[in-house]
């Protein structure tokens, strides 16, 4: 096997796409901290691609059977800083309304504490339709947020603001929906 090859193997590795995750997330902060049509581009950008890996590692771990217990607790938490990190900053500079971000944030903490209950009562913690919607939305209202400016034409902040009302209906709904199916697990 060649060089090439090895490194190829290994940007292809699950939990090297979840780490490349974590360390796009200060990438976005500092190029959303200077509001910029070139820099909030860039940032945008960034967070696609990021938020494609998350798709790309879960696959290539599944078909590949490269499952691993780091990769199993990294890449929600990978993806939860991700767009909290995003969200934090879209709020910051005005681009988003915090008290959604707030239930965005809240809803990702409360779920994962309910999945660490669950978990420690050998509970399946897969994601449902729901929460796989949840996060379509999310992503695809955090893009035209990030970029909010008019390009050829588009209004990139409707199309963003309508994707988050979207987020956070499906963010609400997939949380409920935990904590309907885990009720029994969390008696006092």
């Amino acid at each position: 096997m060649t060089g090439f090859e090895k490194v190829k193997n290994f940007v292809l590795t699950p939990n090297f796409m979840t780490i490349s995750r974590i360390v796009a997330i200060p990438v976005i902060v500092i190029l959303l901290m200077y509001d910029t049509k070139i820099t909030t581009f860039i940032a945008a950008v960034l967070f696609s691609a990021a938020s494609i890996t998350d798709y790309l590692d879960g696959y290539l771990a599944r078909t590949r059977g490269l499952v691993t217990k780091l990769g199993k607790i990294l890449d929600p938490m990978a993806d939860k800083l991700l767009v909290s990190s995003t969200l934090v900053m879209l709020v910051s500079l005005g681009f988003m309304q915090g008290w959604i971000a707030c239930v965005i944030i809240g809803r990702e903490l409360a779920v994962t504490g309910l999945r660490c209950v669950l978990i420690e009562n050998g509970q399946d913690v897969a994601a449902s339709w729901l929460g796989k919607y949840k996060t379509g939305f999310q992503i695809a209202a955090v893009i035209p947020l990030t970029l909010h400016y008019s390009y050829l034409g588009i209004e990139f902040n409707s199309i963003g603001q309508f994707f988050l009302y979207g987020a956070l209906i499906f963010t609400l709904w997939s949380g409920l929906d935990y904590f309907i199916k885990a009720r029994k697990f969390l008696s006092l």
